[in-house]
């Protein structure tokens, strides 16, 4: 079985309940249009303590303004739910997000984690730019641990870097600080920005420090005043 995650992340972007809803409901419709497989039928919504419960898509605008009116709910952080589905012993699905907020100083995210046989077509680069059309973030990965750790041990990455996978996203404002002759291919997410056709650990390790050296990887200024950059 092969892991891989595909990520989104902004910053400071401040949404009702129904917008964020709206969102979420895009996004499982889509998961399941691009991964029949590895939807098992049903979503089930993981607490931070007792059993799981199953999740409709209807039921996704109660569920959030349930997480919004909780005890521990803050503005300044946002709205998370994290949903998990499985379509089989070697099909796993988890979907992680936090959105609506005004954080200062933590980004909003959508985190897709697909464990799928090793073998198995994962359209890896559709589901980011269905990702980067739903939430319009400033930056956006598909990673696995292998590239992840590749970059901590050869390029200075340190968690929380903005950072490039085999895949990339960069909103419109970064893709302009694209460099000449990347040596990637690029397709344009419209109104959003540019998608990064990457590949290789040996590429990605190439393309991350050109990106960096460039200024298309800057952080968000803190504390965090806008969405994107």
């Amino acid at each position: 079985m092969a892991r891989r995650a595909i990520r989104v992340f902004w910053g400071r972007r401040p949404e009702s309940v129904q917008a964020v809803s709206i969102r979420w409901r895009r996004t499982l419709e889509q998961v399941e249009f691009l991964l029949p497989e590895a939807v098992g039928g049903s979503w089930q919504q993981v607490h931070s303590s007792g059993p799981a419960t199953t999740l409709t898509v209807e039921q996704l605008t109660q569920v959030l303004d349930n997480a919004r009116t909780a005890e521990n709910w803050s503005d300044r952080l946002g709205i998370g739910l994290r949903l998990t589905s499985g379509g089989g012993p070697e099909w796993e699905l988890e979907l992680s997000g936090l959105a609506g907020g005004e954080p200062e100083i933590v980004l909003q995210s959508m985190v897709l984690a697909v464990s799928a046989p090793a073998a198995a077509e994962v359209p890896e680069t559709e589901l980011l730019r269905m990702l980067a059309v739903v939430w319009e973030p400033d930056f956006g990965d598909v990673t696995d641990d292998n590239i992840l750790d590749a970059l901590e041990d050869e390029s200075d990455y340190r968690v929380g870097d903005l950072v490039v996978g085999r895949v990339g996203f960069l909103s419109a404002a970064r893709a302009d600080a694209l460099p000449a002759e990347l040596g990637v291919t690029t397709s344009a997410v419209p109104g959003r920005g540019v998608l990064l056709q990457i590949g290789s650990v040996d590429t990605v390790l190439r393309a991350y420090e050109r990106l960096r050296d460039a200024g298309a990887l800057e952080p968000l200024p803190r504390p965090l005043d806008r969405a994107v950059f």
